[in-house]
C-alpha cells in the first residue's frame, strides 16, 4: 500500500471502508469521547469542493453523528491541524415551500487561499487525487496525535500523516469544527433550484 511513506487514494479508502462498516461497534465510541461526536447535526448534508486540499498533520478514524431524531449516522472523522483549500465552494440545499433552493459560498479564488487551523470534519464521502506522507495506517485511535485534540475512541481503527494533499478535492459532510477558519473574498449566495458545487 505505501511506497516511501506515500499512498494513494483510492488504496488509502479500501483500508478504511471496513472500519466504517462496524456501525454498531461506535455506538460505544462516541461515549468514549470521540470528537466526531461533538454536537447534533442538522438533518442534511453538504458538499465542499476545492481544486487543491493541502493539510499539515492529519488523522482519520470511524465515528458516529448524532441528529435531532436521535439517529446515529455512521461518519469518517477527519482532521487536519493546518488546512489550505484553492478555489473553494460549499453549498447546502435547503427545502422550502417554492422548492430547492441552494445557499452557496465561495472563498480563496484569488491569490490567497482558505485556511483553516484544527479543523475536523465529519463526511459521508471524499473524492479526489491524494498523496500522504508519512502515514501511519492501523494505529489505535485513541493514540492520534497529528493533531491537538483530534484522538478518536480506544480500539478504534485509525491513521494519521505527517501531510496529505488531494487535487480535485470533493467532499460530503454533515459537520465541520475548526478553531479557525479564515475565506478570503467570501462570496454568498441563494438561489432557487439546485446548484451545487459538484
Amino acid at each position: 500500500m505505501a511506497e516511501q511513506g506515500r499512498v494513494r487514494w483510492k488504496r488509502f479508502a479500501i483500508v478504511f471502508v471496513p472500519a466504517l462498516a462496524v456501525a454498531s461497534v461506535l455506538v460505544g465510541a462516541t461515549a468514549e469521547g470521540a470528537i466526531g461526536a461533538s454536537f447534533v447535526v442538522s438533518g442534511d448534508t453538504f458538499k465542499v469542493a476545492a481544486d487543491r486540499l493541502q493539510g499539515q498533520g492529519f488523522v482519520q478514524y470511524g465515528s458516529l453523528v448524532e441528529n435531532k431524531q436521535g439517529q446515529r449516522i455512521p461518519v469518517a472523522v477527519s482532521g487536519i491541524r493546518h488546512a489550505t483549500l484553492t478555489n473553494m465552494c460549499q453549498t447546502v440545499l435547503i427545502k422550502s415551500p417554492v422548492g430547492a433552493v441552494t445557499l452557496k459560498i465561495t472563498a480563496g479564488t484569488g491569490k490567497t487561499p482558505v485556511t483553516a487551523e484544527n479543523m475536523i470534519v465529519d463526511a459521508s464521502q471524499i473524492e479526489g487525487n491524494a498523496v500522504f506522507t508519512g502515514i501511519e495506517a492501523g494505529r489505535d485511535a485513541s493514540t492520534l496525535d497529528a493533531v491537538p485534540g483530534g484522538a478518536g475512541a480506544a480500539g478504534m481503527f485509525g491513521q494519521q500523516a505527517t501531510s496529505v494533499s488531494i487535487k480535485d478535492f470533493r467532499q460530503v459532510s454533515w459537520s465541520v469544527n475548526a478553531a479557525t477558519f479564515k475565506l478570503p473574498g467570501l462570496k454568498l449566495t441563494v438561489e432557487p433550484g439546485r446548484h451545487e458545487c459538484f
